[in-house]
């Protein structure tokens, strides 16, 4: 055993990453900005929802239904804080003015690179989290700070430092985007990986469920790029997550959050960001006379 699990078993699940990178280079709508383009991009989402599933029930039946359900929460919790990542993205590509065509090649190395830096950084965690209990309260502490930050801001754009919004453009070299994605990657993974962490301690299962939410990214950018200003209550969303989170870290000691009541907990939380958001939007096109 490596880390919880064999190594056929991570070395099956590089190879599916791999598989799924390759098929994203290739996959229809890429290389031209086509009218068809947003279509693709919700079928490249739900191929890799699916290939997720599909893994989670494969954890299922060789680890069991505990290991599943924390695949499942930090699957969940992970691609829920990366849209974060999304609207860096955004502002990323709006201050070096990417088109479309070169934004699909930078977001692929870009989370080509994130795959092996979360790795690393989840790797590190565990270690510390089995040397020294006490991480787990300082992971909790951070946690409760990035939920703060949140609440406090007027959207999740706020969240994002300002010198990323001043970048200025490359010119021709998309080295200066990709490094650029790759380091705002690493701030947001702060947030991240010690909240996949709280709901986990088994490598494997940390590790796999990340991955599996950043092979995602990609797809589900251009799926929503269109909709992302619209999901106006989303920061709020996201720190009560963070703080479902924190709370669970910190209480530890006292009391044990079923992962089971974990993702009803998150569930909840997100359902109620969205419709809040939808409700938002639609009084807000009724009171500028906007009709579908």
């Amino acid at each position: 055993m490596i880390a919880g699990a064999s190594l056929g078993w991570w070395v099956g699940f590089h190879v599916a990453v791999v598989a799924l990178l390759v098929a994203d280079w290739f996959m229809p709508g890429r290389r031209n900005e086509s009218k068809h383009m947003h279509a693709f991009a919700w079928i490249g989402t739900g191929v890799m929802v699916l290939a997720a599933a599909t893994f989670g029930c494969w954890v299922a039946y060789a680890h069991g239904r505990q290991a599943a359900l924390e695949f499942a929460a930090g699957y969940t919790v992970e691609t829920s804080l990366s849209i974060d990542n999304l609207f860096i993205f955004m502002v990323l590509f709006q201050g070096f003015r990417i088109g479309v065509r070169r934004q699909h090649r930078a977001l692929l190395w870009g989370v080509a690179g994130a795959v092996v830096l979360r790795g690393v950084f989840i790797a590190l965690g565990v270690s510390l989290l089995q040397r020294f209990e006490w991480i787990t309260y300082v992971f909790g502490a951070f946690l409760l700070y990035a939920a703060f930050r949140l609440f406090a801001g007027s959207s999740a754009k706020s969240a994002i430092p300002e010198w990323i919004r001043k970048m200025q453009p490359a010119k021709g070299s998309l080295l200066p985007v990709i490094l650029a994605v790759e380091f705002t990657d690493v701030i947001f993974a702060t947030d991240s990986i010690p909240a996949v962490l709280a709901v986990t301690h088994n490598p494997f299962v940390a590790y796999t469920s990340n991955i599996a939410a950043v092979l995602g990214l990609r797809s589900l950018y251009f799926a929503l790029a269109g909709l992302l200003d619209r999901i106006k209550y989303l920061h709020y969303g996201l720190g009560a997550l963070l703080a479902f989170i924190a709370i669970k870290m910190l209480g530890v000691r006292w009391f044990d959050i079923p992962i089971t009541i974990s993702l009803v907990v998150i569930g909840v939380i997100l359902a109620v960001c969205a419709v809040a958001s939808a409700l938002n939007t639609g009084m807000r096109d009724q009171g500028t006379g906007i009709s579908k």
